[in-house]
This record gives C-alpha cells, sequence and structure tokens, in this order.
C-alpha cells in the first residue's frame, strides 16, 4: 500500500467515526419494485421483445413488395436505424446518470420540466397501451390462424374467448414477477426469430407473390416508413425496468444503444431477403397459406412464430406501460392507488390490473380502425424521441456536461423527428385522414390541460415529477456521504457541501 493510499484510507476512517446519521435514514421511491433483480439478458429481453423483431421481419419483405422497390426499403432501414440509433444514443445520456422506472417520461422532466414531461407521458402512455392492444390483437389473429391450419375454426364468441385467455395468460406472467416475464418473453422471440430467419435463408419460390398495391395519393414509400419505425422503436422500453436491473447503469444502457442495432442488422437482412427473392416463401405463406404451394407445416409453424413474436411484445409493452402508471402514483399527479407493490411478488400490481385492462379493452378498437391506430402510435412515439432528444441538451448543460458530438447529435434527432412527424402527418392528411393530425393534437392539448389542472389541484405533485431511483443510506459507507431533504421533503444523497447536509 502507497503512502496515499494509506492516508485516503484513515481519512475514510476518520470521516466514519465523525459522521452522524440523519435524522430520518433515506430511502428510495422506488424500493419497493424489488431493485436490483435483472441481469443483462433479462434486461435485454425486455428491449427486444418489445420491438416484436420476429414478426417485423415477416412484415417488412411483406410492405416493400407492396408499396415499392426493395431496394429503396433497404435505403429506408439504413436512414431509419441511424435515426432511431441517434434517438439512443441521446437516452444514454439519461441512462447512464440516473435510473428511473418512468423511462423517457422521468428523463424529460430532468432536461425540459414537467410539463414536457407530462406531454412525453401522454406520448409514452399512448403508445405502449396502444402498442400492447395492437400486438394482442395481432398476436390472437395468429393463434385463429394456427387453430385454422388444423382444422379448427374460431369464429363469432369463441374469438373474444381467445383474447380473454391471451389476456389472463399475460397478466399473470407479469404479476408473478419481472425476471420471470423477462425470462419468458426471451424463450418465445428467440425461437420464433430463430425459424423466421431459417426460412428467409431458404431458395424463394418460383411463383412471385401476388400483392395489392398502394392507392393513396400520398407517398408511396409512407407505409415503408411506418413499417420500419414500428420495428425499430420500443428499445426505450427498457428503461422502465431500470431499478429492477443488478447493474442498471451499464446494462440498461448497453441495451438502449446495442438494440437499434441489433434490429436494425435484422431487418436489413429482411429488406436483402426481399430483394433477393428469398423472402417470397416467406410472404407467400404468409398472405395465402398453402394456395402457393407452401407445406401446411410451414405454415402452421410460420403463424406460430408469429403469435409467439406479437405476444411477447404485449406482455413486454404492458410491462413498461405498467411501470409507467406505477411512477406516475409514486408522484402523486396520477392515484396514488398505482403506487401499490405486491409484498411478496414486488411487481406493481394495481398498475399492472390497469394497462392490462386497457390493452384488454384496446383490442376491440384494433378491428375496425387499425390502420389509423397503427400510425397514430408512431405519432405518439417520434412525440416522444424529439423531446428526449431535446431534454438531453437542457440536461446535459444544466449540470455542465455537454458535449459538441451529443450537442450535433441530439439537435440532428430533434429535427429528423420533426420532419418525420410532418411527413407521416402531411402524407396522410394527402390521403384525407386525419388520424396522424389528431394524434399530436390529443397528445399536446391533453398534457397542456392535464397540467393545468395539477397545477390548479395538485401543485406538489408537479413538484414531484421525475422521480428517480436514489441512492438509500444502507448504500453509502459510513462517512462517504451526505444527505439533505430534496424538493419533494425526502431524505436524498447530495454534495458534501450542501448547506443542509448531513453527513452519514
Amino acid at each position: 500500500m502507497t503512502v496515499s493510499e494509506s492516508s485516503a484510507l484513515a481519512d475514510a476512517i476518520a470521516r466514519s467515526f465523525a459522521g452522524s446519521a440523519p435524522g430520518e435514514p433515506a430511502v428510495s421511491p422506488l424500493r419497493a419494485l424489488g431493485r436490483r433483480q435483472l441481469s443483462g439478458v433479462e434486461v435485454l429481453a425486455q428491449s427486444v421483445a418489445t420491438t416484436a423483431p420476429a414478426a417485423t421481419m415477416v412484415l417488412l419483405p411483406t410492405t416493400l413488395l407492396a408499396y415499392g422497390s426493395p431496394f429503396s426499403g433497404l435505403v429506408i432501414i439504413f436512414a431509419a436505424t441511424i435515426f432511431v440509433t441517434a434517438i439512443a444514443w441521446c437516452t444514454s445520456q439519461f441512462t447512464r446518470r440516473m435510473v428511473a422506472s418512468g423511462g423517457l417520461y422521468t428523463f424529460v422532466a430532468q432536461g425540459l420540466g414537467a410539463r414536457a414531461a407530462l406531454t412525453a407521458g401522454v406520448a409514452m402512455a399512448v403508445k405502449y397501451l396502444g402498442s400492447g392492444a395492437l400486438t394482442m390483437y395481432h398476436g390472437g389473429q395468429a393463434v385463429i390462424a394456427v387453430a385454422a391450419q388444423f382444422g379448427v375454426e374460431i369464429r363469432g364468441p369463441a374469438t373474444g374467448m381467445v383474447y380473454l385467455v391471451i389476456a389472463g395468460v399475460v397478466l399473470t406472467t407479469l404479476l408473478r414477477g419481472v425476471r420471470f416475464a423477462a425470462l419468458a418473453i426471451l424463450v418465445v422471440e428467440v425461437c420464433s426469430l430463430v425459424f423466421i430467419v431459417a426460412l428467409m435463408v431458404l431458395p424463394g419460390s418460383s411463383a412471385e407473390p401476388a400483392l395489392p398495391l398502394s392507392t393513396g395519393s400520398g407517398s408511396a414509400l409512407l407505409p415503408v416508413v411506418l413499417a420500419v419505425l414500428f420495428g425499430l422503436a420500443g428499445f426505450e422500453s427498457v428503461t422502465f425496468v431500470g431499478p429492477e436491473a443488478r447493474r442498471p447503469m451499464v446494462t440498461v444502457t448497453r441495451t438502449v444503444l446495442a438494440t437499434p442495432m441489433l434490429c436494425g442488422a435484422l431487418f436489413v437482412f429482411a429488406g436483402w431477403a426481399a430483394w433477393s427473392g428469398r423472402a417470397d416463401t416467406l410472404v407467400g405463406a404468409y398472405l395465402h397459406g398453402t394456395g402457393t404451394g407452401v407445406s401446411p407445416v410451414v405454415v402452421a409453424l410460420l403463424h406460430l412464430g408469429m403469435c409467439c413474436s406479437w405476444l411477447a411484445s404485449s406482455m413486454a409493452s404492458s410491462n413498461a406501460a405498467s411501470r409507467l402508471l406505477y411512477t406516475m402514483g409514486i408522484e402523486g399527479v396520477l392515484p396514488a392507488v398505482l403506487g401499490r407493490t405486491h409484498r411478496a411478488l414486488r411487481t406493481p400490481w394495481v398498475a399492472t390490473v390497469t394497462a392490462l385492462a386497457v390493452v384488454a379493452a384496446g383490442v376491440p378498437a384494433f378491428a375496425v380502425v387499425h390502420g389509423d391506430a397503427r400510425v397514430g402510435l408512431r405519432i405518439a412515439l417520434l412525440v416522444g424521441y424529439v423531446l428526449v432528444a431535446v431534454a438531453t441538451l437542457g440536461f446535459l448543460v444544466r449540470i455542465g456536461e455537454l458535449t459538441a458530438p451529443t450537442a450535433w447529435t441530439a439537435r440532428a434527432a430533434a429535427l429528423v423527428g420533426v420532419v418525420l412527424v410532418g411527413y407521416i402527418v402531411g402524407g396522410h392528411v394527402v390521403d384525407g385522414r386525419v388520424g396522424a393530425l389528431a394524434t399530436v393534437a390529443g397528445v399536446v392539448v391533453g398534457a397542456a390541460l392535464w397540467h393545468r389542472l395539477l397545477a390548479r389541484s395538485r401543485h406538489a405533485a408537479l413538484v414531484a415529477v421525475g422521480v428517480f431511483d436514489s441512492p438509500e443510506s444502507a448504500d453509502v459507507l459510513p462517512g462517504a456521504g451526505a444527505f439533505a431533504p430534496n424538493a419533494r421533503g425526502d431524505m436524498a444523497l447530495v454534495a458534501t457541501d450542501h448547506p443542509d447536509a448531513v453527513r452519514r
């Protein structure tokens, strides 16, 4: 041991005896979730499953062949991967510095304040509750398609029973615990992904798949853009389970950055398969079943693989939505009952049941208006992406850690996000549809009204917006930290020169 090391150790020992415990112990506002449970693999499962890569690898070739040239689709996939990776880089600026169960909602609060955070919260709630319903709807349709391959026709009231069973399985899995849910998600997604990739490796069929071409007056590439964004979006869902990860600032940050690149590589492969003709068998089996000469076993396995991918995505989306509702319940911007957790399982059971109830109620709507509703989900997510990119600048400037590369990345990502929102909204308005425009207006106006209501009746809740996992008294070595009441009145770790600091 060197002289300097010996001196540092002596100083630490002296501080441990000199320190005094604060009047009340500092505890994390998110401790009820059961912190530090998930491994890196389980964290990755939450992020990847939300994007439904296996299902997207079937939808992408179908969309590329139907609405434009596969080569143009490849260019769009590359560009979209770069854009989403830039958003992931902005998100990582928060994940490497804080851990939160509110995801982008909490991050925006740290950079832009409560008003913008509520806008992001509305956007994220729309996205994840809507995605949970959309993917559950498609998962149920895949179950019905698989049953049809075995000669079982599911119609009428029996269809409703299928969705009730699916919702019950998802709810039970999520209530069982976050680790159990993550492992279940990982298994079903990997199995379906392996099968679909293997099917693409096979030579294409001799017959060209018959695909209907777009007849809208908007851009022919708009459906391709939406399909790619659908596949790449969702990496940020891993931030909602940050407090439950064992090494959150490491594993969550790595996953946030790796997921867009991993999914982007898979989707580039799917685009190449469409371009080279190797996706013809896959597309034909998906659209026409055995009508193109594909084996009934292959058709059944394809629908089964998509079913697993859809339901894994529904489970992951519902899991993320439950953490968002839980965070808002803790803060008081939503009813406090949403902040309750199960004592044994450490899961936010009230928020989870609420999220699944909304998801299940939304499933029938997608059977009627799923086209416009799907676009609305993309728009809501893009609003959240733009806000977190701008919030990155505000947050890093406030803490004095903004660098030139991050500044340019955040500005470029925000600009591209705004352009995409305008492109999608404009394209749909030209086609006589107003769903995208209504989504933007609904998110912005709804958040503004929510903020005004809270300002009048629950001003303390606005102060609490942005809660994140903080070190507890037991996490800090004696004499190594100082604690003081924060803006919410809770004891929290602060700088040693804080005027109200009490050394521990």
